[in-house]
């Protein structure tokens, strides 16, 4: 599947590369058939990436992704259009090495700010800050990321409608914090002194997902779509491992 997702190949034409690397290595091993690894991509539990640097500076985001299905061979043969369906990504990204550390797709209209409690379920290290846009601007994520990680920063913009609580000098809180900094700092000085330009990554993530693996999703069931957005993300970060690498690392 790992195959799939570098060559954006349909499972059926990975048995042929997979036979031929097997043949390389002298291995006499059988070549799974499709169906087979469709069937194990169900249930296929994939391993997150663990930050070995120290707490993390956590960025999220969201992205649409479209469904592969029968449109594109209805336009190739008939020139006939039909609407398409897509799912949103949502992902946390290490913004210290670029990784993605948790990722879940959900239907299209599900709300950015609902899925930060899962995607910090995936979190396994401590967490030194949580960074996103203004759509995650919501009192339930600061109490999410309170209860989950004390000590962690909240970096997200307000909205411009936004005001202080009154309870900002009894128990000032980070969103209070923010309001203040931008009222007298300016948007754009806020965003240098809290370190929101950070999140700027998470579109070049996003992008480089996109560009690499493909904008697409093949599977057919939503556990095996998981397991394919997994399968890539997981991908994305080996490649980023090996490019991070010294030439002189690369060889031992």
């Amino acid at each position: 599947m790992t195959l799939q997702a570098v060559f954006q190949l349909a499972l059926r034409q990975t048995e042929g590369p997979i036979a031929s690397i097997l043949q390389l290595l002298s291995l006499d091993l059988a070549v799974p058939d499709h169906s087979t690894l469709s069937r194990r991509a169900e249930a296929l539990e994939v391993p997150r990436s663990i930050s070995r640097t120290g707490p993390i500076h956590l960025l999220v985001g969201s992205t649409g992704v479209r469904l592969r299905g029968s449109s594109e061979w209805l336009i190739e043969k008939h020139g006939t259009r039909r609407r398409q369906s897509w799912r949103k990504l949502h992902i946390g990204l290490d913004a210290s090495t670029g990784r993605t550390l948790a990722s879940e797709l959900t239907p299209h209209d599900v709300e950015d700010g609902s899925q930060v409690t899962p995607l910090l379920g995936q979190i396994s290290g401590p967490l030194a800050s949580l960074t996103g846009d203004g759509a995650y601007d919501q009192e339930s994520i600061y109490a999410t990321v309170a209860q989950r990680h004390p000590d962690a920063d909240v970096i997200i913009p307000p909205r411009s409608t936004a005001v202080p609580r009154k309870t900002v000098e009894n128990a000032p809180t980070q969103r209070n914090w923010h309001l203040q900094s931008i009222a007298e700092h300016g948007r754009m000085g806020w965003q240098k002194r809290s370190g929101y330009t950070r999140q700027a990554l998470v579109e070049t993530a996003i992008s480089r997902l996109k560009r690499v693996i493909g904008d697409a999703l093949r599977s057919r069931t939503n556990r095996r779509r998981g397991t394919e957005i997994a399968i890539g993300g997981q991908t994305l970060n080996r490649m980023l491992e090996f490019g991070s690498r010294s030439p002189s690392a690369s060889l031992k």
